[in-house]
């Protein structure tokens, strides 16, 4: 295939944020709630934005939760979250064929620019979508949708690229070719489960996947 298009989920996919996610979380319930989850109990929640779980959980201190939700994330941010090997890298190779490169995430706005600016990897997209962005969250096929609507693109041009479930669902929804990565997955089992088009398991085998269909 020659693709046209390429979009990146972030959390597990460009950069190991999982562990981030699970303790932010957590510092807010352990605050409120006296309260801890477990990241299979957290992963379970996944689908709604951040800031749609924390007003669900904290109702009238939902301000003050989200507050301390976002400057822990961001504080927390360069000690707990693992820059992938050869992420930076294959971003640049994408942006200078000159191909429309596009972030779907089901992360709130927030979030995502504290991640993608932390990781200097924002200027690299044409269109980041957000969780905020759509009506329908992920594993829903909306803000695949938006990419291809705003590049004019054909969807069997058009790689997907992800490490959970959603992103397969999601992907087969809009009639895009999917890629599974490996490396972060949560639910790795599921993913194999649903059949992909492609998997990879490190960046460089990605890497070269896309230096020869681009």
């Amino acid at each position: 295939m020659k693709l046209s298009g390429i979009i990146f989920d972030i959390d597990g996919t460009l950069t190991s944020t999982n562990e981030l996610i699970f303790a932010t979380f957590n510092h807010v319930t352990k605050r409120y709630f006296n309260k801890t989850y477990s990241p299979d109990e957290l992963t379970a929640l996944f689908g709604p934005t951040e800031d749609q779980i924390l007003y669900e959980w904290f109702k009238e201190n939902y301000e003050q939760a989200r507050k301390e939700y976002y400057v822990f994330y961001e504080t927390m941010h360069d000690k707990l979250v693992k820059p992938i090997d050869g992420v930076v890298e294959l971003l640049h190779l994408i942006q200078q064929k000159q191909i429309p490169l596009g972030v779907f995430t089901g992360k709130g706005r927030t979030s995502t620019e504290i991640t993608l600016n932390k990781l200097e990897i924002k200027k690299y997209f044409d269109l980041i979508i957000t969780g905020d962005d759509v009506i329908n969250h992920k594993p829903a096929a909306d803000g695949i949708q938006i990419f291809l609507d705003k590049f004019k693109l054909d969807p069997r041009q058009v790689l997907m690229i992800g490490d959970a479930p959603a992103d397969v669902i999601a992907a087969r929804s809009a009639g895009t070719n999917v890629a599974s990565v490996l490396w972060d997955s949560f639910a790795k089992e599921e993913v194999l489960r649903l059949g992909s088009d492609l998997y990879f398991n490190t960046v460089e085998e990605l890497t070269d996947f896309v230096i020869a269909h681009i």
